[in-house]
């Protein structure tokens, strides 16, 4: 029977300067398995490092698998291998070699993303953004879900702040007319909600549960499609490209907390299906604020819709 997490605070003890080794603090992760989705670059990679150095092993599935060997390199207990989330060839590949190899996942954290890249298409003509960050991760942990792990298995979906920008454009999902960056980022990071939303109630039975989050403000190589005057236009860099921090911007190690602390945190126990930030349950947003949590990104009829829609496009539905 499927129950509700309040979207309230908890009182977690932790905040926005804590960094993924300050939630990790005390925790053993030895013989634990993660998948890091992108976890070779930005907080990822941050990611990374703090669930390696706590024990556990981390799968780094990467579309730039060279690069990925490189940006790991000297770290223990990670392996990478390829995979290409805009290519559901790809995602099948990777999934099956992975299910093939008989080990059980623990930690599926959906990290890897575009942000605000120009109008690009992929697959059967699908918007980047909403295929990559989207339904690359829908379709990857539906192929997965045999191998996570029942009674204990977390997924994080890492959405953002930018949920806030755009709820979910059921006329028109695809950006065929008026494309937009940031509302088409907007609405991939609100389907990022989404899908933690429905997971969370399908995977309950099993003991499965799912979170989703903002890290917080962090640059990153996710910053790689903003042109540099649109970025001093944001207040994120000057003129000669230093980097301002007028907004509260986190650091790499403090950016990742979030991801971490939804994964792994004793204090999420028996919880799910709900959106965190520095390192605790959000609230509900309010009119005017940039905090917090949309409706339109945690209502359960809209995750269901989604869910559907995801299940057509990709041809994946574990629970069908």
């Amino acid at each position: 029977m499927s129950t509700t997490t309040p979207q309230h605070k908890i009182g977690s003890g932790f905040g926005a300067d804590s960094t993924a080794d300050d939630v990790l603090a005390g925790l053993d992760l030895a013989g634990r398995l993660a998948i890091v989705t992108g976890g070779y670059s930005g907080l990822g990679l941050e990611t990374t490092k703090a669930l390696t150095e706590a024990g556990a092993h981390v799968v780094v599935p990467a579309r730039r698998a060279e690069a990925a060997r490189d940006a790991l390199a000297g770290l223990d207990r990670v392996e990478v291998d390829e995979l290409d989330l805009g290519d559901l060839d790809s995602v099948r590949g990777f999934a099956e070699r992975f299910l093939a190899s008989g080990r059980t996942l623990d930690f599926m954290i959906d990290s890897a993303g575009i942000m605000a890249c120009p109008e690009t298409r992929v697959g059967p003509g699908w918007e980047a953004q909403f295929a990559t960050n989207h339904l690359g991760h829908f379709a990857l942990v539906n192929r997965l879900w045999p191998a996570l792990e029942p009674g204990g298995a977390r997924v994080v979906s890492v959405s953002s702040r930018a949920h806030h920008f755009s709820g979910m454009r059921w006329d028109d999902v695809q950006w065929q007319h008026d494309y937009d960056k940031w509302q088409a980022y907007g609405q991939a990071k609100t389907a990022n909600v989404l899908f933690a939303v429905h997971l969370d109630r399908l995977g309950q039975d099993s003991g499965v549960r799912a979170f989703a989050l903002h890290p917080g403000g962090i640059m990153t190589p996710l910053q790689r499609h903003i042109p540099r005057e649109e970025m001093v236009e944001r207040g994120w860099i000057d003129e000669q490209g230093n980097f301002l921090n007028p907004q509260g911007f986190k650091t790499p190690p403090q950016g990742a907390a979030t991801q971490t602390w939804a994964a792994t945190s004793p204090q999420l126990a028996g919880m799910g299906g709900v959106y965190l930030e520095d390192c605790d349950i959000a609230e509900p947003a309010v009119e005017g604020e940039t905090n917090g949590v949309k409706a339109w990104a945690i209502d359960p009829d809209q995750a269901a819709r989604l869910w559907d829609l995801s299940a057509e496009l990709t041809g994946v539905n574990a629970f069908a």
